[in-house]
């Protein structure tokens, strides 16, 4: 049996005899079958998918991350062959699913993202995260993983609710303790992807997984995918005696055709349709008037960035998109049915009503 990877005196002395050497058998449940590896790749390409249409966004800039590799490791492993600083992002589930996953970012890509984030253009990012630029980055990651959960929910066919990511910035090289989750020798699932953001970044993102989260998610997956139960058979009719032999049918001679006849023909003609109306329906709207509806009165919006957002202290002015006297809009639900103006009833405000949107409008809001 080998131990650390070398072959002990009592093995060499095997070989050099021609006798076969075991292999240190791998512990219980450490492994994945190629079906269980391919499964764990398909809900990472679906989900990692969906963060990265959610950064694209956050980023203004084209973000693809794909090509998701399955392997089984360990974290003294990763850490030998990454000796590197990563940002390290810890999920939790709090529903449909048990346990925590890790997703590594690279310092540097992280330093460019915060700085597409900061509004900048990502050419000359800062030299460290700072608790500005850590703020920013972890509020796109916080994006990221909220859209992989609801990815999930779909490919599971069930809810499945994350904590708010715990974002950290480890040296690989030099830091001891990674996570609480695993330990340095347990075996875990290492999915690697590759992250480009246009030419700004082309590099390696990772998300690791304790080997039971991992199959607890195939096993999900297969749940989800399995064609519904076929129902039971029904069962065979019990034989019927046999008929008792009748004597052959007697079949009349065909007639023989007969000469045609002269007949009159005429073109068919058809009563003229007229158009009936389709009685109305009688609708019961009284059933629909205790429903509560939401209605806000809009003063005016505006966009800023994160930056801004963060400098923001009492006493600034936040500028909108309105000029001063304009008719403020108001809502119901979220859709705009009608414009105003505000006023003063007894100290209070209040919003008169100028103008109704017409019904098209407000049909084409619905939509």
């Amino acid at each position: 049996m080998m131990s650390d990877g070398f072959l002990s005196q009592e093995e060499i002395d095997a070989l050099l005899r021609g006798e076969p050497v075991a292999a240190s058998p791998s512990p219980a449940g450490s492994e994945l079958s190629d079906i269980e590896k391919d499964a764990l790749g398909e809900i990472g390409n679906i989900s990692m998918g969906t963060a990265a249409t959610t950064l694209s966004v956050l980023l203004g800039r084209r973000v693809s991350i794909t090509t998701p590799k399955v392997s089984i490791s360990n974290l003294n492993e990763i850490k030998r062959q990454y000796p590197l600083p990563y940002l390290v992002i810890e999920v939790g589930y709090t529903h449909g699913l048990l346990g925590t996953n890790i997703l590594a970012m690279r310092e540097q890509d992280a330093l460019i993202i915060a700085d597409l984030m900061m509004g900048g253009e990502g050419t000359n990012p800062p030299s460290e995260l700072n608790e500005l630029y850590m703020s920013a980055v972890s509020e796109s990651m916080n994006q990221m993983m909220g859209s992989t959960a609801t990815s999930i929910s779909t490919i599971f066919k069930k809810k499945v609710d994350i904590a708010p990511p715990k974002v950290n910035l480890l040296d690989f090289a030099l830091d001891p303790n990674v996570t609480n989750i695993i330990s340095g020798d347990d075996a875990l699932v290492r999915v690697s992807f590759r992250m480009e953001v246009e030419d700004l970044i082309d590099s390696e993102l990772m998300q690791i997984l304790p080997l039971n989260v991992a199959k607890e998610m195939v096993e999900n997956l297969m749940s989800a995918v399995q064609p519904a139960a076929s129902p039971p058979p029904t069962p065979a009719a019990p034989p019927k005696p046999a008929a008792t032999p009748q004597p052959a049918p007697t079949y009349a001679q065909p007639a023989a055709p007969q000469p045609a006849q002269n007949v009159a023909v005429q073109p068919v003609q058809f009563a003229p349709l007229k158009p009936v109306g389709m009685p109305g329906t009688d609708t019961n709207i009284g059933l629909l008037m205790d429903v509560p509806l939401q209605i806000t009165v809009e003063l005016g919006r505006t966009r800023k960035l994160i930056r801004d957002i963060l400098e923001l202290t009492p006493g600034s002015v936040v500028e909108l998109d309105k000029l001063a006297g304009e008719p403020v809009d108001i809502l119901v639900n979220g859709k705009l049915i009608a414009k105003g103006e505000v006023v003063v009833i007894d100290e209070n405000f209040g919003v008169r009503i100028t103008d109704i949107v017409s019904p098209l409008e407000r049909a084409h809001n619905l939509q």
